[in-house]
């Protein structure tokens, strides 16, 4: 694989861990980008679990042959979620735009010849999405996309996992993503108790209900691969 870093990892690039993607994982990308065309590559789990820094060493082992784009970008306004009485509960399903994302994914899945699709990225400085942040040539032949909800089959999700080339399900130690993301909530505002409360609550509760994900996904990526 080339060296560099694919458009779309601007946030994902700063949390990427030194090492290299593993050897095992790597292999698998290859295989994927031997099978030409448009691949589209999924990185599911729970908060926490790693999947930008993943998609970030993905992108680091492509370079110009990949590009990440994240479900984040569907978040609901923060506007919105107030209104509709979902703010306190960020990160469920019923918080994104679940038709949105899916209609970007068959877009990607089938590019038109010198055409760029345009994908949003969610900015937590924002607390929002931004719109035509990403930007995916039609000539790019993997995409990788992450997010919670990838292998969902609930709640607007269920067209996703078919929508995918393959599948990873990280299943990292739960200490360890409980750690990363009382950090995360901590360096965007949040006082460690406030950061514990809600990795503890509705993290928590969404990462139970992504946990069946690993019985749909082609790999299990577990702690001895994420590096």
């Amino acid at each position: 694989m080339s060296a560099g870093v694919g458009a779309g990892v601007s946030e994902a690039a700063g949390q990427a861990s030194d090492g290299p993607l593993h050897p095992v994982l790597a292999a698998r990308v290859d295989a994927l980008l031997a099978r030409g065309g448009r691949r589209l590559l999924g990185l599911a789990g729970p908060p926490g679990a790693g999947k930008s820094t993943l998609a970030a060493q993905v992108a680091a082992a492509c370079g110009a042959r990949c590009v990440v784009a994240p479900m984040d970008g569907f978040h609901l306004a923060q506007s919105t979620l107030e209104r509709l009485g979902r703010a306190d509960r960020k990160g469920a399903p019923d918080t994104f735009d679940a038709d949105g994302w899916v209609a970007l994914l068959r877009r990607l899945r089938t590019p038109e010849p010198g055409r760029t699709v345009w994908a949003p990225e969610y900015r937590r400085d924002l607390r929002h999405g931004v719109t035509g942040a990403v930007a995916v040539p039609a000539d790019v032949p993997l995409v990788v996309v992450e997010g919670n909800y990838l292998l969902l089959d609930a709640h607007g999700f269920g067209p996703v996992a078919g929508l995918l080339d393959e599948s990873w399900f990280l299943a990292p130690d739960d200490d360890v993503r409980l750690a990363r993301l009382v950090a995360r909530h901590e360096r965007f505002g949040k006082s460690p108790q406030a950061a514990r409360a809600w990795s503890t609550g509705p993290d928590e509760a969404n990462a139970r209900l992504v946990a069946d994900g690993a019985t749909r996904a082609d790999v299990v990526v577990t702690p001895d691969l994420l590096g």
